[in-house]
């Protein structure tokens, strides 16, 4: 890949000596025989004949997942990003497939031959009975780790496969399907001072150890001693915020800009527009929480979530939508939270809008957006322009990897960077431990917060970090806020329960360019610049269609396998299968009181709405020229569209259900997903309605708030940016009001 030099933690090539996953010889060598069935080497007459000169497509069909060293990376993916029941379950079975009777008693009949040893073990059985072995744990439904063992070494082995790349930062398999990663560079905008220079305290070099950080601290202006004998720095500050995205990054903007000294700790790393690579597997890792491979525990949903200063605003797809009437209705009624019905409120959404640099139009669509619109245009239906924090002529399909060009307007960029020129530090490479609270006698509140405690990422420092401060703020998103307040001894039912996660179901069509007047391809372009809303009979909005970003690898992770053979025909397409998602405004929700453990379950009505928006999804697909369209079902449920009876297209898409996920019984499934998390620590007008009161302030806790998507009552049904910074916005500025009155007492 031709261009700058990125960011080393985002750039390809990089390669280990050693691995440290754990797995046997053996359990390896059952591994890459499942690794060779996924992605196998096919003969050169499986290649159609357009293709047959092709150097590129010829190697990819030569290509297999079990080139070393794919399957130890693919191993160590399993140990550091798969649930630990999980892998256990993995390597469980990976043993039993080294033996002959292990194999015998998973694969049946199928590891018979004729020959002595009469009975092989998994390795040892043909290509094509390993395949048909994959396809019955696929659909297993009675021996169910079996089908979820299959899964995740599925999505783990070709993310792998289609993510990584060589010392030149480039895949082989790319040229073959047509990919190539955004060059473009940041426009008209020479190389200067980073943002947050002069505010960004970073963990990150080799070369950081306690002295160091002790003495850039200091030169931060920030109180520091040390304490020999508990090891650790205590630093003191008016507020500490934990997270950097669309709440934290807001809230310290607010807070600094009306004097308070502000610290930010941020346990992602800083990164600017010279820095992104656009490469997906190393983009993945860094900015996203567990690489971007973070699934509830039943595996059902995959579930993405920022990780970089900035937060999700880093990496989110910019659209820009402001709370709908209704939903503040609800807030305002339903839920008896004043603010929510408040000229406060929308003047905040007003205010956010204009920092971030919110335009209404797009100059050029994408491919992906074109079919949407062209699909309701011939429909007949209402397709309406999204509104992005970005230019209007900003043409990038990567800033799910953090925008290259720099012009979208992420909290990096806007809120931080007017934090940092009114004193803020911002602790990079820190995670938060635990909340320091004591109890709070003769107050409402039966104890106090008065800081936060913290560890750096990098091992060479050693010692914590205890911050003081007058008010303590939680920002580190709906996944994360509930587990630090549990683990900190909070106890109020509302914290952790009440998730919502926006549930995603993915339709996809296939449009060849030689056909359609509708250019490009599906990785280019704005991600999403325009929306279609899918409306009942009594005006509700049942669900919502845009259009997704998913580069080859999480493409290929997440379609139904059917075969290795349509695996690799499959991503000769890629470039012009264009992708559509059906979004509701969950009623059902669940739990994350532990880190990384995630519970979720969908309601009646969510499964009816996703299954009608899904069925529209289609339509448009088809109305827009898709000659072949279908769902992410484990079956590959799909149909040839081309020359079809409108009767016959009807009843596929009247077939079309709302399947489970793959710990379910039924035979089929799919994958879920959620970029949007809310409610977990939800705003309420008791203690026994939410965690936080309408100040955003903890029922149990003086002096520890909530400023992140965790504080909203409930799911909101759209991208829910506007929403968090507006809300962020007006619980930290009675924040700042509450320390002006607090300063005459704190100073005696």
């Amino acid at each position: 890949m031709k261009g700058r030099e990125s960011h080393p933690l985002l750039r390809g090539g990089r390669r280990v000596s050693s691995y440290s996953h754990g797995f046997s010889s053996s359990e390896i060598e059952s591994l890459a025989a499942i690794c060779q069935t996924l992605v196998p080497p096919l003969p050169p007459e499986t290649i159609t004949k357009q293709h047959s000169h092709n150097q590129a497509i010829v190697s990819f069909y030569k290509a297999s997942a079990s080139q070393h060293p794919i399957p130890h990376e693919v191993a160590e993916l399993m140990v550091t990003r798969g649930q630990p029941q999980a892998v256990f379950l993995a390597r469980l079975i990976l043993t039993l497939l080294s033996f002959r009777l292990g194999t015998l008693l998973l694969c049946g009949y199928l590891c018979f031959d004729w020959n002595w040893p009469f009975i092989h073990n998994f390795s040892e059985i043909s290509l094509e009975k390993r395949e048909k072995i994959l396809k019955k744990w696929s659909r297993e439904r009675y021996l169910l780790p079996l089908r979820v063992v299959f899964v995740m070494i599925k999505m783990f082995c070709l993310f792998d496969f289609f993510a990584r790349t060589d010392e030149k930062s480039e895949n082989p398999a790319w040229e073959a399907i047509g990919y190539h990663v955004d060059t473009r560079e940041p426009s008209n905008k020479p190389r200067g001072e980073r943002p947050l220079q002069k505010g960004i305290v970073e963990t990150v070099h080799e070369n950081e150890n306690d002295h160091s950080l002790f003495q850039r601290l200091v030169d931060h202006g920030l109180q520091v001693t040390v304490d020999h004998e508990h090891n650790l720095f205590e630093i003191k500050c008016d507020v500490v915020v934990v997270g950097s995205g669309c709440g934290g990054g807001v809230a310290a903007a607010v807070l600094a800009s009306s004097g308070q000294k502000v610290l930010v700790l941020e346990k992602g790393n800083y990164f600017v527009a010279e820095d992104y690579s656009s490469l997906e597997g190393p983009s993945m890792l860094e900015l996203y929480e567990s690489g971007g491979l973070l699934s509830t525990l039943d595996g059902k949903f995959m579930v993405f979530a920022g990780s970089a200063v900035g937060g999700g605003s880093a990496v989110n797809w910019s659209a820009c939508i402001e709370t709908p009437d209704s939903v503040l209705r609800d807030w305002f009624v339903e839920h008896k939270i004043p603010l929510f019905g408040s000229l406060d409120y929308r003047a905040a959404m007003d205010k956010v809008s204009k920092r971030i640099g919110v335009t209404e139009h797009c100059t050029e669509e994408g491919f992906q957006n074109q079919v949407l619109r062209k699909g309701c245009e011939n429909l007949g239906l209402k397709v309406e322009s999204v509104a992005r924090n970005t230019p209007e002529e900003h043409y990038c399909g990567s800033c799910n990897y953090g925008c290259r060009t720099g012009d979208k307007k992420g909290t990096d960029v806007t809120w931080l960077v007017d934090a940092v020129d009114n004193g803020a530090v911002i602790l990079a490479g820190f995670k938060a431990e635990k909340f320091i609270l004591v109890d709070n006698k003769d107050s409402i509140r039966s104890k106090k917060c008065l800081g936060v405690t913290a560890t750096a990422l990098n091992k060479n420092v050693t010692r914590k970090l205890q911050i003081k401060a007058k008010a303590t703020i939680s920002a580190c998103g709906s996944l994360l806020t509930p587990p630090l307040m549990i683990s900190s001894g909070l106890e109020n039912p509302n914290i952790g329960t009440n998730l919502h996660l926006h549930p995603v179901l993915l339709a996809w069509g296939y449009i060849p360019d030689h056909v359609s007047e509708l250019k490009g391809k599906t990785f280019e372009g704005g991600i999403i610049t325009s929306i279609h809303k899918v409306v009942s009979e009594d005006s509700k909005v049942q669900a919502i269609i845009e259009s997704p970003a998913m580069g080859p690898a999480s493409f290929a992770a997440s379609f139904p396998w059917i075969s290795g053979r349509e695996l690799k025909d499959r991503m000769l397409r890629y470039g012009r299968i264009a992708q559509l998602f059906a979004l509701v405004r969950d009623q059902g929700s669940g739990e994350v009181k532990v880190e990384g453990k995630i519970k979720y379950r969908l309601s009646k009505n969510d499964k009816e709405n996703l299954k009608t928006g899904l069925r529209q999804a289609l339509r448009i697909l088809v109305a827009a020229g898709a000659e072949e369209v279908g769902t992410y079902r484990s079956d590959g449920h799909r149909i040839r569209c081309k020359g079809i009876k409108e009767e016959d297209l009807e009843e596929f898409i009247g077939s079309i259900e709302v399947v489970g996920g793959m710990a379910s019984r039924g035979e089929h499934w799919s994958v879920y997903f959620s970029a949007h998390q809310m409610g977990s620590c939800r705003m309420g007008a008791t203690e026994e309605d939410g965690a936080v009161d309408q100040n955003g302030e903890s029922w149990e806790a003086e002096g520890l708030f909530v400023c992140d998507g965790s504080v909203l009552p409930s799911a909101i049904g759209i991208n829910p940016m506007i929403t968090i910074e507006s809300t962020s916005y007006c619980i930290s500025k009675k924040i700042a009001d509450s320390l002006k009155k607090d300063i005459p007492s704190t100073e005696n």
